[in-house]
């Protein structure tokens, strides 16, 4: 056992003297930011004292709660991993929410040691404190709050339930986070949870539920059966509870971009929106935020991420006007999938462009893409309220562009990167830490245009707006080498207070990414949501708009404006009455869910038809001309080549 506070080694490597006293934030030797990792220790027949170092290097802060001080050097892992971690590598793609392994510590004798396995991304704050439990913190939380918690425990029961770990839900493992619930660690018992057990967990929080909403609560466990293996039945009405509560509450927010071609590259493959010139009588702000980060040969990362930015913007305002004329609300369910043949369309657009050029391999064409929607449905008044915005937010990426909740007192993640690390995790191959080990482990798996539309996965979440924050939406060229988790309570702070300015900020931080990074082009958005009924005004915001078209073109070159420009009528907004098909098929039909009424399929089939036929039009037309000039050239350096989803799994980095 140790008597003072251990040293906190640097995590650089070729750190000259990397000991560090405990509390300092940057290394005294080389400046770089030093990491206090909190581990989960899974050790319940062992005893270990509060104050001991174990292996001169695990920090006993609580029982199970240790401090790594030497973060930079890869902890103890077998070569072969064990079955039992396969949940926790499995349930990856669902981290928001679920913990990661570390490694294990083997403890006591060298002959016969005891495993005690580590886990990382688990609720604990900064000072390694655990968030409360649960069903602590139930009975104080604001209604929406709890509704909020009963849908994304939902929302987790089925891939917990296909991985036999969904009885962890109903332990004092379940943790909340602000809004966010997170689980300590999996039940590995292999438990055959029914949903019998769902029922009656959700009927013990009814006594201590918000009074508004205990007898719908009510109503929605009596529908709970153990007939099915989904919770699908109690949606729409545990939705309609959940829109219902935050309706009631005000909701006003800004919104800022910007994009920056950085220190080295002579072109910017990135496009974002909106930027500052699209803040002044534009339809889609502030509802629409996105980001795409081109890749792919001679012209043609600037091209795609043009492309998909404008494009996007005419499809999203046809779903938005099509939204705004329901008499009901539209689910989650419907939402996603108009989301999805958008992102869908907009692939094939690119992909057909890299089909009649010629594009193969690394010279196809492609781009990443974030986007963030806040759907502005109107929820029908209650006899106490009056109709309000029903707080919706939708969350899509396809690649490694990345979208941020940054709130007060916390920076969370809200998207796993589409490259071959997150792959292999996900596939039971290997540990986060040991993938990054990889040569090709920042390498794409999926982005825009490299494939046909049936072979892209686009993850699409929704959220509730229920308190103050930020929405950061960014390009790798800033949160390459954990720069925004290492900075953001430089500048979130700031802005929540209103001490400088969304511009400000946005500023600030593509700077930074020059700075600290600065091999790369960088973009960013910040949304900035508040509960008030004030009118927030941004400060700084031009007067009138300059043409869209005039803004891009010193970014392209002459044949990428005929390509983006050819049906677009200068890049302009479109109205709100036109219509498209979100539907990239013509043969089948969106399926209305139940009780919802059926959006306007042939609407959207005929604007859809059009754009793409003009598309096709312009393609033949350039190919004719530039197919035999297509330069053979291999990627820069920098460009991330496309690795597709293996057919057969992988094989290991071990074997």
């Amino acid at each position: 056992m140790i008597t003072s506070a251990p040293l906190i080694y640097c995590p650089n490597t070729n750190c000259p003297n990397p000991s560090n006293s405990w509390g300092r934030q940057e290394c005294e030797a080389c400046q770089t930011h030093l990491i206090y990792r909190y581990l989960w220790a899974v050790a319940p027949e062992v005893e270990i004292s509060v104050g001991e170092l174990l292996g001169d290097r695990y920090y006993v802060v609580a029982p199970q709660v240790w401090l790594d001080t030497k973060p930079g050097e890869p902890p103890f892992m077998y070569e072969e991993l064990p079955d039992d971690i396969m949940p926790y590598l499995h349930l990856y793609p669902q981290r928001l929410h679920t913990p990661e392994v570390y490694g294990f510590y083997q403890h006591g004798e060298e002959t016969y040691p005891t495993d005690i396995l580590l886990l990382d991304n688990v609720p604990l704050d900064s000072e390694g404190k655990l968030f409360p439990p649960f069903v602590e913190a139930w009975p104080t939380a604001t209604p929406v709050r709890q509704v909020y918690w009963l849908w994304q425990m939902m929302q987790l029961w089925k891939p917990l339930s296909e991985k036999r770990v969904a009885f962890s839900l109903f332990t004092n493992n379940l943790r909340v986070e602000g809004w966010r619930l997170r689980l300590l660690e999996l039940d590995l018992q292999s438990r055959n949870t029914k949903l019998r057990d769902f029922k009656i967990f959700w009927s013990n929080l009814i006594a201590t539920a918000h009074p508004h909403i205990q007898q719908p609560l009510t109503e929605i466990c009596q529908m709970i059966s153990d007939i099915g293996e989904s919770l699908e039945a109690i949606a729409p009405k545990l939705n309609q509870l959940l829109l219902d509560q935050a309706a009631q509450l005000p909701l006003s927010f800004q919104i800022m971009g910007a994009t920056d071609t950085g220190p080295v590259r002579l072109h910017n493959e990135d496009c974002c929106y909106p930027i500052e010139q699209d803040l002044v009588n534009n339809q889609l702000v502030p509802h629409l935020a996105m980001i795409c980060d081109g890749v792919g040969g001679h012209d043609g990362g600037e091209v795609a991420s043009q492309l998909a930015v404008q494009s996007i913007k005419r499809l999203v305002q046809n779903l938005l006007t099509e939204v705004g004329q329901q008499q009901e609300l539209t689910s989650p369910d419907l939402v996603n999938k108009q989301l999805e043949e958008i992102i869908r369309v907009v692939n094939n657009m690119i992909a057909t462009e890299n089909d009649e050029q010629g594009r193969e391999s690394r010279q196809r064409m492609g781009t990443t893409l974030v986007m963030a929607l806040q759907l502005p449905q109107q929820v029908k008044p209650s006899p106490e309220s009056n109709p309000n915005n029903a707080h919706e937010l939708y969350v899509a990426n396809v690649g490694d562009s990345r979208a941020y909740w940054l709130s007060r007192n916390a920076c969370q993640l809200l998207t796993v990167d589409d490259n071959v690390a997150s792959r292999e995790v996900r596939l039971g191959h290997c540990l986060y830490w040991q993938a990054l080990q990889r040569r090709d482990a920042g390498a794409l798996t999926q982005a825009l245009g490299t494939r046909d539309g049936e072979f892209i996965h686009p993850t699409i979440q929704r959220f509730l707006i229920e308190e103050e924050g930020l929405l950061l939406l960014c390009s790798d060229g800033l949160s390459d080498n954990d720069w925004v988790e290492n900075s953001w309570t430089e500048y979130t702070p700031k802005v929540l207070r209103g001490e400088i300015s969304l511009k400000q900020a946005v500023e600030s931080l593509i700077d930074l990414a020059n700075e600290k990074n600065g091999h790369d082009n960088t973009s960013v958005v910040l949304v900035h949501y508040r509960l008030s009924p004030e009118q927030l005004i941004l400060s700084n915001t031009p007067t009138a708009p300059p043409p869209v078209r005039e803004a891009l073109i010193p970014e392209l070159s002459e044949t990428s404006q005929e390509l983006l420009y050819s049906n677009d009528e200068e890049g302009s907004e479109p109205e709100p009455e036109s219509e498209a098909n979100l539907n990239p098929n013509p043969e089948s039909e969106l399926e209305p869910v139940q009780d919802s009424p059926k959006l306007k399929p042939w609407m959207f089939m005929v604007g859809l038809l059009l754009i793409l036929l003009v598309g096709a039009v312009i393609a033949v037309w350039r190919n004719w001309e530039n197919f035999q000039s297509t330069s053979d050239d291999s990627p820069a350096p920098w460009q991330s080549p496309m690795i597709p989803e293996p057919s057969e799994p992988p094989v290991s980095p071990n074997s």
